[in-house]
């Protein structure tokens, strides 16, 4: 089998419930569009205030996938 390539495609990833919360949303919703998605890298934290609450935080993540092969694109 050949070596791994990886592609980083950047995304932000929001919640209202927790840091956590908007990672798993940024890596959920680039599963559904990207194959081969294998890992991700929190990059920064911020968030929104509303009436001097927390009401919204915002994640950037780095979420890398792998370039397929023509043989495991066949396969998916």
């Amino acid at each position: 089998m050949p070596d791994k390539t990886y592609k980083l495609v950047e995304l932000v990833g929001v919640s209202e419930n927790s840091v956590q919360d908007a990672i798993r949303n940024a890596v959920a919703r680039a599963s559904q569009s990207l194959k081969g998605v294998d890992w991700f890298e929190m990059q920064e934290v911020r968030g929104l205030v509303k009436d001097g609450k927390v009401s919204q935080f915002q994640v950037k993540v780095k979420v890398g996938f792998r370039i397929l092969s023509d043989d495991e694109l066949r396969s998916s």
